[in-house]
């Protein structure tokens, strides 16, 4: 059966490959074999290797009233999920969550996995009670499911990354009496089930994780008794052995909050806003590699895509949140066109490729 009648397969399949993630929805209620079709991995490869997948950046950025040129409110602010296409400069906001229509969770976890976009845990913006609610968000279909919970009760301001196949893993944090934890957790998307690792070498609340080099890296934070004080150590975890390594003592070249840190991708580099810098870690050295812009005093959300760095922050807290790109081989910025309405405070966020 022809995908498009009168065309050959290949010039119908070159058709629908340029077909915008938006659109995937539609042109799957067409007919089966358009379903089919957006639903085969061999679709997808295609749209990577032809250079029409569209890198996006999903965030949990707060509304922001246009015409207001401030963020700043007596009450807490409601959270959204905002999606940025770099490429384009298109920006545009997902349906929340079934149950929080009224705004996301206040400090929320976002991971992709494929064409799945992941949101764990936070408070709720109403109670403030900490939640181990797991929902996924399915690009090709534009439809929520409610996943498996966190198992082990609730536990906040966690590490959590993605293997970006099927993979989210999660570890340290704190739990509702503020005790840091060691406890570590694997969740595979497909099959809708959670997995204990064993625990890590050392308490972690407030770490940030990261995925690179087929490893979890738990990176930073700080133990219970210690609370506030931001460790440089790190810790990773390989999914082929199921251990943790040796714990890298001074991973970080000072003790900061590691929530800026970034894995570059193909660029194998880490790379962490630091004191007003952009600092990169190639090897074991930490060097300088530029300065950030100075009308983003405060960095809320970085991301790395394509030899690209996306800042998302502010000049001051309540301030209109800005972005700007970094070139790693040209090492120059170019600000990001930031529509009314979309800046607000950047929470969390994570970059997808559909």
């Amino acid at each position: 059966m022809e995908l498009i009648s009168g065309l050959p397969q290949d010039v119908a399949r070159d058709c629908l490959i340029r077909v915008s993630y938006q659109q995937f929805p539609t042109v799957a209620s067409v007919c089966k074999l358009w379903k089919s079709e957006i639903l085969s991995p061999e679709y997808h490869r295609q749209r990577r290797s032809t250079k029409h997948a569209q890198k996006l950046i999903a965030m949990a950025q707060a509304r922001h009233q246009p015409g207001t040129g401030s963020t700043k409110r007596v009450t807490n602010p409601v959270y959204r999920l905002s999606v940025f296409e770099p490429e384009t400069g298109h920006w545009t906001e997902l349906p929340p969550p079934p149950e929080f229509c009224s705004g996301l969770p206040m400090f929320c976890q976002l991971v992709s996995v494929g064409h799945d976009l992941v949101l764990l845990g936070g408070l709720d913006p109403n109670s403030w009670e900490a939640s181990n609610s797991v929902f996924v968000y399915n690009f090709l279909s534009a439809e929520w499911r409610r996943a498996a919970d966190m198992p082990g009760g609730p536990r906040t301001f966690f590490a959590c990354a993605s293997d970006s196949k099927g993979t989210v893993f999660v570890a340290g944090g704190h739990d509702n009496e503020k005790n840091a934890l060691r406890s570590a957790l694997a969740y595979d998307v497909t099959s809708d089930r959670w997995v204990s690792l064993p625990d890590m070498a050392a308490e972690r609340d407030e770490c940030k994780g990261v995925f690179r080099r087929g490893k979890f890296f738990v990176v930073g934070g700080y133990p219970t008794e210690t609370q506030g004080r931001f460790e440089k150590s790190a810790e990773e975890f390989d999914p082929a052995t199921w251990r943790w390594d040796e714990v890298k003592e001074n991973f970080l070249d000072c003790a900061t909050c590691p929530r800026t840190l970034v894995d570059g991708g193909d660029d194998e580099a880490v790379f962490l806003c630091s004191g007003g810098d952009l600092i990169s870690l190639r090897g074991n050295t930490w060097q300088k590699i530029s300065t950030v812009p100075g009308e983003i005093r405060n960095v809320a959300y970085v991301g790395a895509f394509d030899g690209t760095l996306v800042l998302i922050g502010s000049s001051g807290y309540g301030e209109v949140h800005v972005a700007f790109a970094f070139d790693f081989v040209s090492c120059n910025w170019r600000k990001l066109d930031c529509p009314e309405g979309f800046t607000g405070h950047v929470q969390t966020g994570c970059v997808l490729e559909i």
